[in-house]
């Protein structure tokens, strides 16, 4: 019996819903898996070192690892209405930016440098932000709305289920930067992917493929099977929130990133090359 594929992501419960069938063996005829979960930026650093045969990343750091992995065409997270939010404290009598302009020169909390959302908000930021913002301070997810609150970040850029629960913070959003992206556009919003190893072969690379794709069929058809699982690792959220994020996230292009999902990709990183944000990627990459 060949060794287990190791497949790396996150305990956010969009990742856990897609993935839970083919986790817990149910998907017939699927390879074998050994799962680790880490949060994107760790996922991230993985890809780069070449750590994993599967892999949950960022779109944005395909331009560094695509000579190694293949983009999969299925079980990442890419929609519309779903985008990164910028933060602030509440507007009563602070000095809280108000709007973004007064984002120049401040503090701003971001979750990865190598994120999708911190690349959208390059693009924003150098559209609408004249000479930039001041500091930006890479800090755990979970510590960012936090942070803000307390007054230790003028800003915080959230992502997933941030966008159901920062109001409990008292934070306002500045800046919902998919309204941007999609407003500019007309595309959906490549947030994050699913690699594997090239090496593994076009043979394996589609067994892999129609695995990811029987599991998200599978959570689909009976999405109890898997709530413990979600529930189990989702960090103390809430079911409604869960619920929530894995309606947001887990969509038509988590089953397949068709055409439209694809041009959405190339747009964003053709856009970010053409600033010089990230290297230049070809379309043959893509495939």
């Amino acid at each position: 019996m060949a060794d287990p594929l190791g497949i790396a992501y996150s305990p956010c419960p969009n990742d856990t819903f897609v993935f839970h069938a083919w986790a817990h063996g149910l998907v017939p005829g699927a390879p074998a898996v050994d799962v680790t979960f880490a949060d994107i930026d760790i996922t991230n650093g993985m890809a780069e070192r070449g750590e994993g045969d599967i892999l949950k990343v960022s779109y944005a750091v395909l331009p560094w690892v695509l000579d190694r992995y293949a983009l999969l065409p299925c079980g990442g997270a890419l929609g519309r209405g779903c985008g990164p939010l910028v933060l602030t404290r509440g507007q009563d009598g602070t000095n809280a930016p108000r709007g973004p302009g007064d984002l120049a020169g401040r503090t701003v909390a971001v979750p990865a440098e190598r994120s999708t959302a911190y690349l959208l908000f390059r693009l924003w930021t150098a559209a609408l932000v004249p000479g930039g913002v001041g500091e930006v301070r890479v800090m755990p997810f979970h510590e960012i709305m936090p942070a803000v609150r307390d007054g230790r970040v003028d800003a915080g850029l959230v992502i997933h289920e941030a966008r159901f629960t920062y109001q409990r913070y008292g934070l306002h959003r500045l800046a919902d930067l998919g309204e941007f992206w999609e407003g500019t556009t007309g595309h959906p919003i490549p947030l994050g992917a699913i690699l594997a190893k090239r090496s593994l072969g076009a043979e394996r690379l589609a067994e892999i493929t129609h695995a990811i794709r029987a599991s998200v069929r599978q959570a689909w058809a009976d999405p109890e099977a898997g709530r413990g699982y979600v529930l189990a690792h989702a960090q103390e959220m809430e079911r409604s929130v869960a619920d929530a994020h894995i309606g947001l996230y887990v969509n038509e292009f988590t089953e397949d990133l068709g055409e439209a999902g694809h041009a959405a990709v190339r747009e964003l990183l053709t856009r970010a090359a053409d600033v010089g944000l990230v290297p230049r990627v070809s379309e043959s990459d893509l495939l």
